[in-house]
Formats: C-alpha cells, structure tokens, sequence
C-alpha cells in the first residue's frame, strides 16, 4: 500500500462526533457506531459526542450544523441514511451543509468496496465535504462499510503523520477563503 506514517511528526489527536443516522438503531444496539467509537479511540482520536438521529432530512441538518458551528468538533462521521430508499437522505443533508464537497471520498470507498461486495457497492452515496473548517464523512450504515471506511481511509487521513499528505495537516487552512474574524 502507497503511503506511510513518518514517525519524526507527533500524533495530533482530532475531536470526533459521530452520529448514526437510523430509525430503528439505539445506542445499546448500534454495532456500526460501537465500532466507530472504538477505532476512532483507538487510533488515538477524541470521540467528544456521538448521538443517534432519525432518517429525517432537517434534524441530520440540524445536527450537522450544530456541530460545524462547536469548536471543540473537528470531524464528523456519520453512519447510516446513505442508500437509496426513500428514507435515506444523509447526503441530502450533507449537501445543505457542506461548503466544498470530497468526491474522491466516495469514489475511493466504493472502489474499496468492490473488492468485497461487487456491483452491489453502487448502492452506497458515501460522501464527504468540508464546513466551516470542519470535515463530514458520510458513510454507509452496515458494521463492514464503517469498518473498510475507517481501516482503509479515514484512519490514514485522519493522522498528521500519514505521508505523502493527509486531510489533518490541511485543517489549519481550511478556513482561508473566509473574511478575517469569521
């Protein structure tokens, strides 16, 4: 695999919310986010919130939103909603939110994907984009796409130490297309 971590750099952890996004999940059963949780810790990350949200439209942007505007949240994963039935409307909610979208996200994942699913990835609208500095990863609900999510991407990008680039070095400019003060 191309990339590696350079050792000379010390570890920056990120502060993490994740939000499953499901109708009939709880926090006592939600697999796919207990799995989250436990690589996003440890990988050395901070999971400062983690909720489950309805398959509705304005309260994934609401909550989207709330966290893009707390500064003690860097990234956002979401779980769930990303499928094409009438009640998946994650990346719906994304596209109200986001200033710049991450296409090579989804495209990577669904590429990763199809190595262990086959065609059936083309279901999936993972996705990811930027807000307020603030980076949201959308990704599909099942316990094996968070997984391949996290192990084959996210925990490299995540990682300041992640040569030759990563998204965690780029934070601190992520905002410099806004007005001074902002």
């Amino acid at each position: 695999m191309p990339g590696r971590i350079d050792e000379s750099i010390p570890f920056r952890p990120l502060r993490i919310a994740l939000l499953t996004v499901s109708d009939s999940r709880s926090l006592a059963d939600d697999r796919s986010g207990d799995l989250l949780a436990e690589r996003i810790r440890a990988a050395g990350h901070q999971l400062v919130a983690r909720e489950i949200c309805r398959d509705d439209l304005a309260a994934i942007e609401a909550r989207l939103r709330a966290w893009v505007e707390d500064p003690g949240v860097e990234v956002v994963i979401t779980t769930g909603g990303t499928g094409v039935t009438g009640r998946d409307v994650t990346p719906e909610a994304l596209a109200r939110v986001v200033e710049k979208r991450i296409p090579g996200f989804g495209e990577l994942f669904r590429w990763l994907s199809y190595a262990k699913i086959g065609t059936s990835t083309i279901q999936s609208r993972a996705d990811a984009g930027v807000a307020k500095g603030t980076y949201i990863f959308c990704l599909p609900g099942s316990p094996g796409a968070c997984r391949d999510a996290w192990d084959e991407i996210l925990v490299q990008q995540l990682d300041i130490r992640y040569r030759p680039c990563n998204f965690a070095e780029l934070m601190p400019r992520l905002r410099e297309h806004e007005a001074p003060g902002r």
